[in-house]
């Protein structure tokens, strides 16, 4: 049975040995190669062909997200590990898009590492305890933005000048007298308007409008 090549791209030599060390015993894995930046990983994946790519996301010349990036667009079929130090959501959140198979935390045990590849080498996924956290806080503020997004278009003409006026900071008097309608008018429309956005504050028009880039900061 063939064994599934594996390419280490990471600037730091102690971590490539590392790997390197818990790989051999698992005789299914080869390292066919090491890259120390994220150039020499785009062009080790175009001559070596690996199965898998174990990929750091800090490395000199290229990210770790760009070369991710780049080398899903040369090969789908090349399989991405990113191995890090760092948890940040918007790191996640990137290589997940770039189509990642697979997130792992330097600071997981060495065996979740091992996990991971094999998952990968299955055809599946894996990623650290973290990642599903954070994907599915992203997940939410964007049904957030996009109830907002949906919301917002049911404002009349009307409630959307009231709106970007209360998000100002202006007073009802001051908008009854700037629109010509009395405060009870602007009352009622403020009322609907925080119905529809599901706001309960003027804080939140304001977060609101801040989105929309109605007003700015």
């Amino acid at each position: 049975m063939p064994k599934t090549k594996i390419l280490i791209a990471d600037d730091h030599r102690v971590v490539i040995e590392g790997i390197k060390s818990a790989l051999q015993e698992h005789p299914e894995f080869k390292v066919a190669g090491e890259a120390v930046d994220g150039l020499e990983a785009v062009e080790f994946a175009k001559s070596l062909e690996p199965n898998i790519v174990i990929m750091d996301i800090s490395m000199p010349n290229l990210s770790g997200i760009e070369a991710t990036r780049q080398i899903k667009g040369l090969n789908p079929g090349i399989q991405i590990l990113i191995y890090t130090m760092h948890s940040d959501k918007e790191f996640v959140i990137d290589l997940f898009k770039a189509g990642i198979s697979a997130y792992v935390l330097k600071d997981d045990p060495l065996s979740d590492l091992i996990l991971a590849l094999k998952a990968v080498e299955g055809g599946g996924t894996y990623f650290s305890t973290m990642a599903p956290t954070l994907l599915a806080r992203h997940m939410e503020e964007m049904e957030e933005k996009t109830t907002s997004k949906n919301s917002f278009d049911t404002l009349s003409q009307r409630e959307v000048e009231v709106f970007q006026l209360l998000a100002e900071g202006k007073r009802i008097k001051e908008i009854a007298k700037q629109l010509f309608i009395s405060p009870k008018t602007v009352e009622s429309h403020k009322y609907n308007i925080m119905e529809k956005l599901q706001a309960a504050s003027v804080i939140d028009l304001t977060k609101i409008a801040i989105r929309k880039n109605l007003i700015k900061v």
